[in-house]
Formats: structure tokens, sequence, C-alpha cells
């Protein structure tokens, strides 16, 4: 009996190890996320008219995350609404000790950078407006649905987020 257990939790394990390896990985592990979020604010700010960055913080790590980004690519609602309003950034949290302290201090840096997302697990949506300052942070579990995302929740975080929405000119961004 322990041994048919034992083998359906590795049948289980594989199959979600599988189902995760075909995620493609959407989080660049070599570039500063300092200077990613700094680009992104540039590129929001010259944007007419200006939009809204988001960063999704979190890591290939996470397989929530590559949910996340997979499930945002695949819909055409989502994409649109994202593409018109937001400069859309996967911004990689390595929190590992193995880094190094240098590592450690970086990571702690972007943590503080954007008020300290990593309290609501990842990944973690942090809203900035073209100035680079914190608006929102949006807790992902609130999206969920099952194993997967909630389309009308995720269109409705996106879109009370857009620049328009914000402001309160419905038109503006259109």
């Amino acid at each position: 009996m322990k041994k048919s257990i034992l083998t359906t939790i590795f049948v289980l394990a594989a199959i979600v190890a599988g189902a995760q390896a075909s995620l493609k990985k959407v989080y660049d592990e070599d570039i500063n996320p300092m200077e990613q979020i700094d680009k992104a604010i540039v590129k929001a700010k010259a944007a007419a008219p200006e939009k809204y960055v988001i960063c999704q913080v979190g890591g290939n790590w996470c397989p929530w995350c590559l949910r996340f980004a997979d499930f945002i690519s695949k819909d055409s609602d989502i994409a649109k609404v994202v593409n018109d309003n937001f400069v859309y950034i996967h911004v990689n949290y390595n929190p590992r000790k193995m880094g190094g302290e240098e590592q450690a201090k970086a990571a702690e840096a972007l943590m503080q950078r954007l008020d300290n997302p990593r309290r609501f697990g990842f990944p973690v949506f942090v809203v900035l407006d073209p100035s680079g300052k914190v608006i929102h942070i949006q807790d992902s579990s609130f999206l969920e649905e099952g194993q997967g995302y909630n389309k009308e929740k995720v269109l409705r975080f996106f879109n009370n987020w857009t620049p328009a929405a914000v402001s309160g000119h419905p038109h503006s961004g259109h």
C-alpha cells in the first residue's frame, strides 16, 4: 500500500514538473532589476499618452509567476488593456543567500524601492506612475481561480489601474 502511494506521489510530481517545464521562462536573471525598472519608467513617461509601469515581481523559480505570464499572453482582451496602458516588465527577485552578500543586498534594495511587496507572496504586481512612484501593490491570490487565474478578476485589476481610471478621465489613453 505504501509503495503504491509513493509511486502515485512520484508520478504526480513528475506530471506537475513537466507542466511547469513547458511554461516559458519570462524573467531575465542576467539584468539588473533596478536598471530594468528605470528603463521602463523612461519608456512609460515617453509614451503618448503617458503609461504606468507594472512590475510583475517573482522569478523563474515561481510556478504561479510563469503561469500568470502564460495566462495573460494567451488572452487578447487582457493583452490589449496591458499594451494600451502599461509598460509591463517581469522583475526578477532572487532572495537566495547562495548569490552572496551583494545579491542579498540588491534583493533587499529592490524590495525597499517597491514598498516591500514580498509580503503578499509571488507573483506580486507593483504599479508605478510615470515618475516611478508606487501607487498600488496587487496581491495575486485575489486573481486566482483553481489552478489558474480568473479572466474577469485580472481584467478588473488592470482596468482599475490604468492611467485614465486613476486620473478619473475615462477617455484619456484611448
